[in-house]
């Protein structure tokens, strides 16, 4: 266990983190870092490899093999979808006798403290289900504008569903929960069912994970402190008003679903 992890529970052996990626050779090893130097390390590793046509899975065995403190493996989902993709790395962990598990994905960047925060909720505090806020990689150049535009844009998005989502039939208020930064026990992820096993142009698999888990327990939360960076390059290709149809029910159709 590392030397700064005072709790009893979530060690390499229960605590996991799952990450999907297709096509993710650019960007790959900087998730990859990110999590080998987080302030606790103690933690498994599961990528999920989507059907990738370039060096993503070479990628991640040249720089795995870097970084020691990295417990990793890789598994196949040759079946195209992030929501199939995350569901078999989720369940995979839960086979290996996960009880907590975490996601990012392979264009993320988690803060230095991620994996102790998530640990400090879903264990210390006995929480079922937690997610964070989403920032703009720092590593990518973004115009004046988009700095001015993007803070913008993320808040109608956090605060869009909070209008049009509610309900007797939930238990806690509507929270914005991205795929890259979310945390879950191995116990709620089978009781609800598990992401859907789907493409993102069909359903989106965080929104419909997290709103079964709304009819389900109180015992979740929306941490401000939990950070992920992560790429714009979708608000790139598809401007801000199309982005923004996008993740409003697909409202936005793209020829081009996958940016790269």
């Amino acid at each position: 266990m590392s030397t700064g992890h005072t709790l009893h529970a979530g060690s390499a052996a229960d605590f996991f983190v799952v990450v999907p990626m297709y096509n993710e050779a650019s960007g790959l090893g900087a998730t990859l870092h990110a999590l080998a130097s987080q302030s606790d390390t103690d933690f498994s590793l599961v990528l999920v490899d989507n059907g990738s046509t370039d060096r993503t899975v070479a990628v991640a065995q040249e720089v795995a093999a870097g970084l020691p403190t990295l417990r990793m493996r890789i598994v196949h989902e040759p079946h195209k979808g992030t929501g199939a993709a995350a569901d078999t790395g989720f369940r995979h962990a839960i086979a290996l006798g996960a009880r907590w598990i975490a996601r990012t994905d392979a264009d993320c960047i988690p803060c230095h403290h991620w994996i102790r925060q998530l640990k400090q909720a879903l264990i210390a505090d006995r929480l079922e289900f937690v997610t964070g806020k989403l920032k703009p990689r720092t590593d990518e150049p973004l115009r004046p504008i988009d700095r001015l535009l993007l803070p913008i844009v993320l808040w109608v998005a956090e605060h869009y569903g909070g209008v049009f989502r509610r309900g007797p039939r939930f238990r806690y208020p509507y929270m914005m929960v991205p795929g890259g930064n979310l945390g879950i026990s191995a116990a709620l992820y089978l009781q609800c069912g598990g992401f859907p096993r789907t493409a993102m142009q069909d359903l989106f698999e965080d929104r419909a994970i997290s709103e079964q888990i709304r009819t389900m327990t109180d015992r979740a939360a929306l941490l401000p402190d939990l950070i992920v960076h992560h790429t714009a390059r979708r608000l790139r290709a598809y401007g801000y008003l199309n982005t923004l149809r996008w993740y409003r029910n697909h409202g936005f159709r793209p020829e081009v679903v996958d940016i790269r």
